[in-house]
């Protein structure tokens, strides 16, 4: 296990994650949202996950459910990022097992 993950870190390429599936929750006039967007989207041309975006505008239950907290980062299901996506969080979570 080390060793893979040693030659993929001296080959400069990252394992593959098609097993993620990534959804933001966004709004169209969202600074935040934009560049939340721009680094998930640098992320999965290296790492291979599923990216969506949805605008919470288009449904009363989202907006009810997220509020003014845009954007919001899904994983697999799972809530990872509110307002800001944390780059060092992000990298651990693409590298995990």
């Amino acid at each position: 296990m080390a060793w893979t993950f040693l030659s993929r870190l001296l080959a400069g390429k990252p394992r593959q994650r098609p097993d993620l599936h990534v959804v933001v929750f966004t709004r169209e006039t969202c600074p935040l949202c934009d560049e939340a967007w721009k680094l998930l989207r640098g992320y999965q041309n290296r790492y291979g996950f599923t990216l969506e975006a949805i605008d919470i505008d288009t449904s009363p239950n989202l907006v009810d459910e997220h509020g003014e907290w845009v954007p919001v980062v899904v994983v697999n299901g799972q809530v990872r990022f509110r307002g800001h996506v944390n780059e060092v969080l992000l990298q651990r979570l693409l590298d995990a097992p």
